[in-house]
């Protein structure tokens, strides 16, 4: 009786912690309302900490909510690691690829108004990525590779950009002249607009025959430019005013005023070269609204946003999507036989690859099988995350949704993976 008793306590103090400014989502009275154990999250606290003492991380917000309440959230370590200044909950954190499902969710209410289908030719709404050429990579006479073209065996459609079979790619300095040729073209510069970003790619080889290959890269952000030719405003404003307001959003967008720069979470010096990473400011009003990678949020504000999806499109009576877009969108939609692209293997277990009984829907990767992932997880998940160190998922089955914001490129798939474990073995209903 004496344990229950402390571990009653407990739960209350946690439940207390919960700070009303970064209450998002309601909060439970305790994780055990909710089928979790205080004592078990306890590990989840305890490994965070340890994290930052050791320097693998300078600081973290960690959410995870179940049947529609925060269960836990807690912050760690530095907020700004060069003035000291402590993580709080509401920090704002730079999401950088966690902006996909953004974007993604924009192409899907422009669908569901008929402006567009997804089974149409990208070209259609830009005209540029008509007659694009396929690259294939070779050895010349000298041994140094060489690029010859053929044409595209088919246009890429807007679901391949959805889900990454378009043809498109990152851009990557070294070996492969196709991907050489993004960085050349200065494809991520920040001064540019959607538009002038489309003609730099509609002049460059495709790097795959689209509908063949899974291939992370771009796509998302020619998504992007569709939004704006078809929603007939710029993608921040659009994204504003159709997805972010409505849903109560508060610190998510491409930037946020200065007034909040204070919250910034900011990165340290890490990998080979104890170097900091370039991370944006919050406050950074970049003109490249990038429908791939441009926007911040925080943990409380990131958790609605996963709540709207795990309730089928709607959250406090606000519907944006029709349950069953969510379930197309949540489905597996990379075709048997589907290749890989060969620098995907650094997804490692979170690769959407059938090795790891994993795919790709329209915005993010989904389990499709239990087993093979070493991570846990339940058939019918929902993931991705961010290359500045962000990360969540949705898990239908177990009605429940985590977050973990911060910004560590370094230390990114090792807390992913701690992520999994941590929570899901505090799961005792």
């Amino acid at each position: 009786m004496r344990s229950l008793r402390i571990a009653a306590v407990a739960a209350l103090a946690l439940a207390a912690a919960l700070p009303a400014r970064a209450q998002g989502l309601p909060r439970a009275t305790a994780p055990e309302e909710v089928g979790l154990s205080t004592e078990r999250l306890g590990r989840l606290t305890e490994r965070m900490k340890q994290g930052v003492e050791k320097g693998e991380l300078p600081g973290a917000v960690v959410l995870v909510a179940r049947f529609g309440q925060v269960a836990y959230l807690r912050s760690f370590g530095l907020r700004d690691p060069d003035a000291r200044a402590a993580m709080t909950d509401d920090a704002i954190f730079r999401i950088a690829s966690m902006t996909k499902p953004f974007t993604s969710l924009a192409i899907m209410m422009l669908a569901e108004e008929g402006k567009l289908s997804i089974a149409e030719p990208a070209e259609k709404y830009l005209p540029e990525l008509k007659g694009l050429q396929v690259g294939v990579v070779r050895t010349g006479a000298d041994g140094k590779p060489e690029v010859a073209t053929e044409p595209a065996k088919r246009p890429m459609t807007i679901q391949d950009l959805l889900r990454h079979t378009s043809g498109l790619a990152y851009g990557a300095a070294g070996g492969n002249p196709l991907k050489q040729a993004y960085v050349d073209a200065k494809l991520s510069d920040r001064g540019q607009t959607n538009a002038e970003m489309v003609t730099k790619l509609s002049k460059l080889a495709l790097v795959h025959q689209p509908g063949t290959t899974w291939e992370y890269g771009m796509s998302t952000d020619v998504l992007g430019r569709i939004v704006e030719v078809v929603g007939g405003m710029p993608l921040d404003r659009f994204v504003a005013e159709r997805i972010v307001r409505p849903l109560k959003l508060p610190d998510t967008g491409f930037s946020v005023a200065a007034e909040k720069g204070g919250r910034a979470a900011r990165p340290h010096k890490e990998g080979p070269k104890n170097e900091v990473p370039v991370v944006p400011a919050v406050t950074a009003d970049l003109a490249w609204k990038s429908g791939g990678g441009g926007m911040v949020s925080t943990a409380a504000d990131y958790a609605r946003f996963c709540q709207f999806w795990l309730n089928g499109g709607q959250l406090d009576g606000v519907r944006l999507l029709s349950r069953k877009t969510v379930e197309l969108m949540t489905s597996d939609h990379l075709p048997p036989g589907t290749a890989m692209g060969p620098d995907m293997a650094r997804f490692e277990a979170l690769l959407p690859g059938p090795a790891m009984g994993q795919g790709f829907g329209l915005g993010f990767a989904v389990r499709n099988e239990a087993g093979r992932s070493p991570l846990h997880g339940s058939v019918g998940d929902f993931y991705w995350g961010g290359a500045y160190g962000t990360y969540f998922w949705i898990d239908p089955a177990e009605n429940l949704l985590a977050i973990l914001m911060m910004q560590s490129p370094q230390a990114r798939l090792p807390y992913r993976y701690l992520m999994r474990e941590l929570v899901y073995q505090a799961i005792v209903d």
